[in-house]
């Protein structure tokens, strides 16, 4: 049951990074760079807001925290983009990318645990 939890999380999650990857090629010149860092954002808070809400069934981890932001979310697709910058030694968005990814994640995680043992 657990695996299939997982599975149905997975199936929303990553159509979801593929979409927002999409969208933010079409509207941004920073492209898969800020689709990458909005879902990594989106899936910290969403994450936390799962961690934090006291209570929840044991369904609710395997399916929203592994399987749904498991997939949206994606750390190689950071450290691979700021490799790039890395070897291009394009200096300034491998710092900013590197910057703006924790400094806006860790508050999102702080933020949605907040919420979730607030309203959970």
């Amino acid at each position: 049951m657990t695996v299939l939890l997982v599975i149905a999380g997975a199936v929303v999650g990553a159509p979801l990074r593929f979409l927002v990857d999409r969208w933010s090629r079409e509207h941004s010149s920073a492209g898969t760079i800020l689709g990458t860092l909005i879902v990594n954002v989106a899936g910290s808070f969403i994450l936390g807001l799962a961690a934090g809400a006291p209570g929840l069934p044991a369904w609710v981890s395997p399916l929203v925290g592994v399987g749904f932001c498991g997939a949206l979310t994606t750390f190689s697709t950071l450290a691979f983009e700021t490799w790039v910058f890395f070897e291009e030694r394009a200096w300034r968005p491998f710092v900013g990318n590197l910057a703006l990814s924790l400094g806006l994640g860790l508050p999102a995680v702080w933020l949605g645990y907040a919420l979730g043992c607030r309203f959970g």
